[in-house]
């Protein structure tokens, strides 16, 4: 086991525990779901690798569907809420007529550099991966840092993911150097189960993810304004789909072919954040103990950053950072240098 290291996708032998695809199949043959084992020699331990076809379920639901596997195979009943709600209706059906309710600015393309026309340049930008770990003092002390003087309209603090995001963010739009009058913006997605009116079931499976945009800031701004900043932004994006019709206009949308999963890009100048701190990634027993390790299988092929629990339980984190190889270094440098 120890020849993959910290299981990092930079190295291609990590390629060896996940499942391989035939693209070359009509994609109507292609499974929606691959699951391979491997044993380590010298009994060193077992790694599950997976391959989902992600439109059919976000990670909560992906990761609850590896739950319930992983119960089953150690001998345990599932529960009612153990099982897959499958019904989609309850949530992906649009309105009669569909209709734009809202600007939606999460749909429209984000900034670009300065001076240019299209994201093809930054595209062609190699990415690699980096598994940076915070201790629970670390976390806490981001969460201070985030909290110094916080906007005296907030109704709470910033959590972990404000905080952390923002402080990922903020970072970025150093390491790249850009010109100060750039405009930025962070883009994530939040798990809407319980923001829609009624809330869907818990085992609801599908996405139930909402995209949602930061409002534009300028790089000036997010370099020498607190790391408040960039929080209360990041605040403002997560609470712009806290509402039913917000998000039911945004299916509308969708249903009415005005936007394409997967058709913008998001990185520099912009920066993709994403949280897996509400997932039980670390649950998945098979009869073997918890999991030590979970994480993704590739490199994004754009900047962003993921953020997680680490197995202990303790408050630690690990950031399972996607950056663009020239400027990598430097983001790490910085990720440490000005917490």
């Amino acid at each position: 086991m120890a020849e993959f290291g910290d299981f990092s996708p930079n190295d291609g032998a990590i390629k060896e525990l996940i499942p391989k695809l035939d693209y070359s199949q009509p994609i109507g043959d292609l499974p929606l779901f691959l699951a391979q084992v491997t044993k380590f020699q010298g009994g060193d331990g077992i790694a599950i690798g997976t391959a989902l076809y992600h439109t059919i379920s976000d990670g909560l639901a992906s990761i609850q569907f590896i739950n319930s596997w992983a119960k089953l195979n150690r001998g345990d009943t599932l529960d009612p809420n153990d099982l897959p709600f499958l019904d989609r209706t309850v949530f992906t059906a649009a309105r009669l007529p569909a209709l734009r309710r809202f600007d939606h600015p999460e749909f429209k393309p984000p900034p670009l550099i300065l001076g240019r026309t299209d994201t093809r340049e930054e595209q062609k930008k190699k990415t690699r991966f980096a598994l940076l770990k915070l201790t629970a003092e670390q976390v806490e002390k981001l969460k201070e840092n985030a909290n110094i003087g916080y906007y005296e309209s907030e109704e709470r603090p910033y959590s972990r993911f404000e905080a952390i995001g923002a402080h990922i963010w903020r970072c970025a739009c150093m390491a790249r150097e850009l010109h100060k009058d750039q405009p930025t913006v962070a883009r994530t997605v939040v798990d809407v189960r319980n923001k829609v009116n009624p809330p869907l079931p818990k085992n609801y499976f599908g996405n139930a993810l909402s995209i949602t945009i930061t409002p534009t800031c300028l790089v000036q701004e997010m370099i020498s304004e607190p790391v408040s900043y960039g929080a209360k932004r990041i605040r403002e994006a997560v609470e712009r789909v806290a509402n039913d019709e917000y998000i039911r206009s945004q299916i509308d949308v969708i249903a009415r072919g005005e936007y394409r999963a997967g058709t913008i890009f998001v990185g520099s100048p912009n920066m993709a954040l994403i949280s897996w701190m509400g997932m039980a990634i670390y649950e998945a027993d098979f009869g073997w103990g918890k999991p030590d390790y979970f994480g993704p299988g590739a490199v994004s092929p754009f900047d962003i950053g993921m953020m997680g629990p680490t197995p202990h339980g303790d408050g630690s984190m690990l950031i399972f950072m996607h950056f663009q190889i020239e400027q990598m270094d430097k983001f790490i440098n910085l990720f440490w240098d000005t917490q």
